[in-house]
């Protein structure tokens, strides 16, 4: 398959503070790789790296071979990133079907797709932003990332805070994206997050490394190497 995103040895943070120190990972087209790990240990600033809002000290980031340093985040969620926020960012004066259509870009994604796979917001599509529940909301943050069509869906703490039903729903959605091997997904939460187990590749304790490679993911042809601080996902 074709690599859609390469990261190695980069360090990045905000400002002269350090958060990533030498991670490296590929991604491949279709891929998925989720992410566990504590509060604090840099899977947040990892996904907001990718789409360039910190500051890159060393490294290289590549998006389909091509140097990602500098690209502005418009240009990133442009060339194909779909990011979605923990803290979700809804417009409260604008409705769920706004949100949807002044982000639309053509393609395989579109408002009713949008929302066969989210049920509950074609009910809401009149609603504003801030009229909704935080379930409802974070469907809606997720259908507003998948409206951009993007090639690769980064999710940040999708399941944090929320009713176990709707915890539920969100699994199912999250399943038949990964399922579907049309986008690649890149989804960050705690150690105990649901729905890591639909996810191709999952990295518990990340940045840190089990003492048992062979037992730490229950996904096929997953493997860790560690040098000096450095975690590497194959």
């Amino acid at each position: 398959m074709t690599e859609l995103i390469a990261v190695e040895d980069l360090c990045a943070g905000y400002g002269a503070a350090v958060v990533l120190d030498d991670i490296s990972f590929a991604l491949d087209e279709g891929d998925s790789l989720a992410l566990l790990g504590r509060n604090g240990v840099g899977k947040t600033t990892l996904l907001v790296t990718l789409m360039g809002i910190t500051r890159q000290h060393r490294g290289t980031l590549r998006w389909r071979g091509a140097d990602l340093r500098g690209v502005p985040t418009h240009k990133r969620a442009a060339a194909g990133l779909g990011w979605v926020p923990q803290e979700r960012f809804m417009f409260p004066s604008l409705t769920v079907e706004e949100h949807l259509q002044v982000i639309a870009r053509p393609g395989a994604w579109n408002a009713a797709r949008v929302y066969a796979l989210f049920p509950r917001l074609q009910e809401r599509r009149a609603s504003f932003g801030n009229q909704l529940s935080g379930g409802e909301q974070q469907m809606l943050a997720i259908a507003r990332a998948l409206m951009i069509n993007p090639q690769l869906l980064l999710l940040d703490e999708p399941m944090e805070g929320l009713a176990p039903i709707v915890v539920q729903e969100l699994m199912a959605a999250l399943r038949r994206l990964a399922a579907e091997g049309s986008m690649a997904v890149i989804v960050v939460g705690s150690c105990s997050i649901a729905g890591a187990s639909c996810i191709a590749r999952a990295v518990p304790n990340w940045p840190a490394i089990p003492p048992h490679c062979s037992d730490w993911s229950p996904c096929h042809e997953t493997r860790a190497t560690r040098t000096g601080n450095a975690t590497h996902a194959h």
